[in-house]
Order: structure tokens, then C-alpha cells, then sequence
């Protein structure tokens, strides 16, 4: 699974370059990191976790030192942390993150784009049993075995270390994640290509023909929401 992580940064990363709805996430996530703690990356860990994504998905300075900028003023809009679950074509799962000033617009938007875009919304819980939390850390190298090493004497709750194709990819417990990249930093590893927390699909599917094209275009209507952070599927790809 290693090298999934590297293709799919690089398509999103494609497709995100000439997307402001992308910034404009990043801005309200940043600016919520930014609200609940120091404004200055260097003492809000929370805050450089973002940044450090939003460079990954090379959203703009100026996007950034915006938002932290707005956070430092006396504004008091408070966003919500959501999540939403469902199903697609055959077989296809989805869990919809979100972060809103309005959960009830939110509701009904992430409501609306399953019903008719051949989805279905489900419970809560219907779908995220079947996932697990990771930290997930990419970045280029091949020694697998020297950076296990490296994060259990950091003490770092690892998962796994998978190196294919010359990428390294570091699977943690969710709540170490921080500290995973904190050791690689100090190892002298800083240019990463990933570092999110995610739900990982136990299993994957494969999609093909119709299924597949009704499914990117319920990803799409997702993910094009501006309300909405993260959607992670069990679809092999994404």
C-alpha cells in the first residue's frame, strides 16, 4: 500500500492546484487551529500540523498568514467538527468529514449530494467500524527497517513501515502521530510528502465502468462542498 499514499498526493495535488475551494478549507482549518491555541506555529503544534499539510497541497502563503491573521483578531465565529457516513455503488463506503459554521446547512448539503449522486446516507457508525485511525507519515527513502528502529526508540506507538519505489511510508497510532514526525524531524527528515491522520479501509474494492463513474462523481459533489474537509473511501485509489 505504500506507494498509494505518493499517487494519490500527486493527483489530488494536481487537481487541487487550481482550486480556491482547496485554500479556502485549509484557511478555515488553519484559522480554527490558530483560535483554539497560540497564533505562532512554533509553541501551537496543532497549528504547524496544519500548515505543514496545507504546504503539502501547496496552498498559497499569503492563504495561510490570512488565516492566522484573522484569528488573531477579536472575531468570534466558531466552526463545528462533523462526520457523516454512507454508501455508494456496489459495495463502495464513504466517511465524510466536515468542518462548519452551520451544521445544518452541512447536514443537508452532505444529505443531498449522497441522494442524488446514487448514494446513501447511513448511520452513524454504519460505515466507520470497518475503518481504522492512522497517523500515516510518506516521504522519500528506501530503509524501512532504520526508521522502525528510529521511531521505537522515540517511543512511538508504530503500526507498520512499508518502502516501495523508493518512498517510505510510516503507519502510527493516531494519537502519536505528532510524535512520529517530531523523531523523523530530529533524524534530519523534513521534506514529507504526507502527514494526515486517516480512516483506513480494512479492505479495499475495485470499481470499474458505470459503478466507478457514479461513485468520482459522488466524491466530487463531496468534496467540492465547502464544508467539507475529508472524504475517505474503501475504493482502491482513493
Amino acid at each position: 500500500m505504500g506507494r498509494k499514499w505518493a499517487n494519490i498526493v500527486a493527483k489530488k495535488t494536481a487537481k487541487d492546484g487550481a482550486n480556491s475551494k482547496v485554500y479556502a478549507k485549509f484557511g478555515v482549518e488553519i484559522y480554527v487551529a490558530a483560535k483554539k491555541g497560540d497564533p505562532d506555529p512554533e509553541t501551537n503544534s496543532a497549528l504547524k500540523f496544519v500548515i505543514d499539510r496545507a504546504k503539502q497541497a501547496q496552498v498559497p502563503k499569503h492563504v495561510i498568514d490570512k488565516a492566522i491573521d484573522k484569528a488573531k483578531g477579536n472575531t468570534d465565529e466558531t466552526f463545528t467538527e462533523g462526520r457523516y457516513e454512507g454508501f455508494g455503488p456496489n459495495g463502495s463506503m464513504l466517511i465524510v468529514d466536515t468542518l462548519t459554521s452551520n451544521v445544518n446547512r452541512t447536514a443537508a448539503n452532505v444529505r443531498a449530494a449522497f441522494g442524488k449522486n446514487g448514494g446513501n446516507m447511513g448511520a452513524s457508525g454504519s460505515v466507520s467500524y470497518l475503518f481504522d485511525n492512522k497517523g500515516v507519515v510518506v516521504f522519500a527513502g528506501d530503509d524501512a527497517d532504520s526508521i522502525f528502529e528510529l521511531l521505537l526508540e522515540a517511543d512511538v506507538d508504530v503500526d507498520d513501515v512499508e518502502a516501495e519505489e523508493g518512498t517510505i511510508t510510516v503507519y502510527t497510532a493516531p494519537t502519536d502521530l505528532h510524535k512520529a514526525i517530531v523523531a523523523l524531524r530530529e533524524s534530519g527528515i523534513e521534506d514529507f510528502q504526507v502527514t494526515e491522520l486517516e480512516m483506513i479501509p480494512q479492505s479495499e474494492i475495485e470499481l470499474s465502468g458505470d459503478d466507478l463513474a457514479i461513485f468520482e462523481k459522488l466524491v466530487d459533489v463531496l468534496e467540492d462542498d465547502e464544508d467539507v474537509q475529508k472524504v475517505y473511501t474503501n475504493v482502491e485509489g482513493y
